[in-house]
């Protein structure tokens, strides 16, 4: 009984024992505790406003500022080029009010950007200040708090992290090998593509609202001298098949449909080597399309005009068969998408082999041409709206609405991952986007969406 006492008093605490024990009476002890009651409410209040503080900050608003500073660098450069057009074309002011046009829309971008970006700062700088005053009285808590650790139990415990993570860093030193001596090199330097923002460009071409399919874009592997040019391709037939590619001098001959160069495919529509659907592009003065009533692409070199195919694997779908589309509306004859990136063209389409999933092909550019690399997906092709191309990874967009369009899908051909969930929004000017290309060498998206040509502008993190 001497020892238990000696524990409890030791435990800091007193037992007041009542008289002696009546017999056939329960005997009952007074425990009175020295020791100061542990704030709960204190340490629940401190964990609530750690909570609110991880909630009001975000990784995206971590990211904001990042796009925002790309975004402007990214106008000023295209600021630039256009004043640098402006200065070129020796028009006698013939398209010297469009250009100045155009510069006056990128300048009113720039300071809108620049207003919104000085809005952002303002706001982070807020919250910083806010979240350490918070993050300093938290701390002041919680060392109050320690006082009633008696056992240094927390204490105790930074002290065992001490010693793990020296031990943690002195296996890594025993187990690390050399790193090598160049690093190696990045497949996309300017990093993911995380949103796409505009239109820049929006207008209509000298066909008016005739055709509603077609393609139009700027070559990412001009030939010297003609870096400034840009082709479009109207399906002038049926909204279906095309037999000449068109091409302009500048941006605003383009807007304004004046001086057109003509380049005959074929001797008229639908013929043999006629463009078949909307999804054309040109890359290496060569314009990529569906050769007509054939599964296969067809390559037209503009400058000596011949054309080469490569034929697609057996069962692949054309003549409508695994179109574009989504609830509403399917966009015609789209079973083959041709897209441009950083490597080269690419060739997106479908089977019954594979059910109408998706499938991408490598177009080589030898000659004769052929396909390289092939990749199967899980994405079918008739729930989507577009495909493009960015640095070997494989976009898809579907309608949202008449006015959004969004980037959704991806399928990165390094490493076989596919993603679902990237929500990057498209604002559209008109209904439906019949094709979408992206050009690598201005980071720029070319739409041609129901007669209308548009553009917009890629932001990487």
């Amino acid at each position: 009984m001497k020892s238990s006492l000696s524990a409890v008093w030791t435990a800091a605490f007193i037992l007041i024992l009542l008289p002696e024990c009546v017999r056939g009476k329960d005997c009952v002890c007074e425990l009175n505790n020295l020791q100061r009651p542990f704030p709960m409410e204190k340490l629940d209040s401190i964990l609530s406003a750690a909570d609110q503080c991880m909630k009001s900050i975000t990784s995206t608003q971590f990211m904001e500022v990042d796009v925002l500073m790309l975004g402007v660098q990214r106008r000023l450069e295209q600021l630039e080029e256009s004043v640098s057009v402006l200065e070129k074309e020796d028009d006698g002011g013939l398209y010297g009010a469009v250009s100045l046009r155009i510069i006056e829309l990128e300048l009113a971008e720039v300071l809108e950007l620049m207003s919104k970006l000085n809005k952002t700062i303002s706001s982070h700088k807020q919250l910083s200040q806010s979240t350490a005053t918070k993050l300093q009285s938290m701390t002041q808590g919680m060392q109050e708090l320690e006082a009633f650790d008696v056992s240094q139990v927390v204490s105790k415990q930074r002290e065992n992290q001490r010693f793990k993570m020296e031990l943690a860093e002195c296996q890594h030193e025993l187990q690390a090998t050399p790193q090598p001596s160049t690093p190696r090199p990045q497949r996309c330097p300017q990093g993911e593509l995380v949103n796409i923002t505009g239109p820049r460009t929006y207008g209509q071409t000298q066909y008016g609202t005739s055709y509603s399919f077609g393609a139009w874009g700027k070559d990412p592997k001009p030939i010297p001298g003609e870096e400034g040019r840009y082709w479009l391709v109207a399906l002038t037939s049926s909204d279906v098949y095309a037999n000449y590619v068109r091409h302009y001098s500048s941006l605003s001959t383009i807007l304004l449909g004046v001086d057109p160069v003509d380049t005959p495919i074929a001797s008229s529509n639908p013929t043999k080597n006629t463009i078949m659907g909307p999804n054309v592009v040109q890359y290496g003065g060569a314009l990529y399309y569906n050769c007509y009533d054939f599964p296969s692409v067809c390559r037209f070199n503009i400058s000596d005009r011949s054309i080469t195919n490569a034929q697609l694997p057996r069962n692949t779908g054309y003549n409508n068969k695994f179109p574009f589309g989504h609830l509403d509306a399917t966009y015609s004859y789209t079973d083959l998408d041709l897209a441009t990136d950083e490597s080269g063209v690419w060739v997106v389409y479908s089977s019954t082999a594979y059910f109408g999933n998706v499938i991408l092909s490598e177009v080589i550019e030898g000659n004769p041409l052929s396909l390289g690399r092939t990749w199967n997906t899980s994405l079918h092709k008739r729930t989507i709206t577009n495909t493009f191309m960015v640095c070997g990874v494989l976009y898809a967009t579907r309608f949202l609405d008449k006015e959004t369009e969004e980037i959704f899908y991806s399928f990165d051909t390094e490493t076989g991952k596919e993603r679902y969930d990237l929500k990057i929004r498209i604002q559209k000017m008109q209904t439906n986007i019949q094709s979408l290309n992206y050009n690598p060498r201005d980071r720029m998206f070319y739409a041609y969406s129901n007669s209308y040509i548009v553009s917009y502008a890629a932001v990487f993190k």
